[in-house]
C-alpha cells in the first residue's frame, strides 16, 4: 500500500533541496496569468537529479501498478511531462506516447505523437497542477482519439480550489506526488519559513486572485 503522506512530504522535501520550488511569501512571484503567487515550481530541474527523477517516476510507477493494473499506454505531456511519462512507461514495459497543447500546423497535424489506439487505457503524467486546464485538455485529447483516459498522474499540485473542481467537472481522476499542503508542513519543520508567515500562506491557496494586492 502506497502512503501518500510519507510520498508526498518526501517529494516537496526532495524539491526543496534542489531549488525546484521556492516559497516567497513576502515577495511574490508573478505567473504568466498574472497572479501573484508566494510559490513558484520549476519541476524541469528533476530530470538533472537521477536519484530524485527516479524516485519520482517509481511513485507514480507504484500508482499504475496499485490503482491502475489496466493501463495500456503512459502519456506524457509537453513539454514537462515528456520525460517523466518516458521514466515511467520504461518502468512498467509499456507503450509511451505525447500530448500536445494543440495539434501542429503542418506535417500530420497531430496532437499526439506515438501510438495510442482505440479503446486503449491511457494514465496521463504531468508535472504541475495550477489550475488544471492543459492537463485536462491533455486527458480530453486522448479521449478524442478513441482511448480511455483513465486519470491523470501529477509530481506537485498547487491545490487550488479552481482546479479541484475543474477535474471534478471533466470526470478526469487526479493523483499528485506532493502538493503545496505537504510542503508548506516540510518547510516548517526545516525553519525555511516562519510560523508567522503560515496564515499568509495558506490564504493564497484559498483565495490566489488577492494576494500581494
Amino acid at each position: 500500500m502506497i502512503n501518500n503522506e510519507q510520498i508526498a512530504k518526501e517529494i516537496a522535501g526532495r524539491l526543496l533541496d534542489i531549488g525546484a520550488v521556492a516559497l516567497r511569501p513576502h515577495q511574490p512571484f508573478t505567473w504568466t496569468s498574472g497572479i501573484k503567487s508566494p510559490i513558484y515550481c520549476d519541476n524541469r530541474l528533476t530530470m538533472s537529479y537521477p536519484d530524485i527523477r527516479d524516485l519520482i517516476a517509481e511513485s507514480f510507477a507504484a500508482i499504475v501498478r496499485e490503482s491502475y493494473p489496466e493501463t495500456e499506454v503512459i502519456a506524457g505531456t509537453a513539454t514537462a511531462g515528456i520525460p517523466h511519462g518516458a521514466f515511467v512507461a520504461q518502468k512498467l514495459g509499456l507503450p509511451m506516447a505525447y500530448i500536445r497543447d494543440k495539434a501542429k500546423g503542418h506535417g500530420k497535424e497531430n496532437q499526439i505523437e506515438g501510438l495510442i489506439r482505440t479503446g486503449q487505457k491511457v494514465i496521463v503524467i504531468e508535472d504541475l497542477i495550477s489550475t488544471g486546464g492543459s492537463s485536462i485538455k491533455a486527458a480530453q485529447a486522448v479521449r478524442e482519439a478513441g482511448a480511455d483516459a483513465l486519470g491523470v498522474l501529477a509530481i506537485f499540485s498547487y491545490q487550488l480550489d479552481k482546479a479541484v473542481q475543474a477535474f471534478a467537472d471533466a470526470g478526469i481522476p487526479l493523483r499528485t506526488l506532493s502538493n503545496y499542503g505537504a510542503l508548506i508542513d516540510v518547510a516548517v519543520e526545516r525553519g525555511e519559513i516562519q510560523s508567522e508567515d503560515l496564515a499568509l500562506l495558506k490564504s493564497w491557496r484559498e483565495d490566489p486572485g488577492s494576494f500581494g494586492k
